[in-house]
């Protein structure tokens, strides 16, 4: 099993969601993140200083079989890059067990 976390643009999160849904990925976890980027300068508006260093996102996590690893990330790929600056990262680890704690049920059919 794998685990795919993706940090996104706000503003891609629904097309990322409909593309993971399109490939067969129906549950995962998200919550809004806040970054640092490289730009060190604020931004001033009408007098008031911006910064613009930090950076907000969206954070998406996912744990998958391993044949379902590159369909998922190819999902994420595809939908949430603008070719900017900024488009985000993708991250995969490795998850030793599941368990679903209602049965107690253990391996990947939990991820079912």
């Amino acid at each position: 099993m794998k685990k795919i976390e993706a940090i996104i643009r706000k503003s891609k999160y629904r097309v990322v969601k409909e593309a993971l849904h399109d490939v067969g990925v129906n549950f995962f976890s998200y919550w809004d993140v806040t970054g640092l980027g490289n730009e060190k300068e604020g931004h001033v508006y009408r007098g008031v200083s911006y910064s613009t260093s930090d950076i907000q996102r969206r954070h998406i996590s996912i744990v998958v079989n391993d044949d379902f690893e590159e369909v998922t990330i190819q999902a994420i790929l595809n939908s949430a890059a603008t070719g900017e600056v900024g488009d985000g990262k993708i991250f995969v680890s490795d998850i030793n067990e599941c368990y679903r704690i209602r049965t107690g049920e253990k391996g990947g059919d939990t991820l079912k």
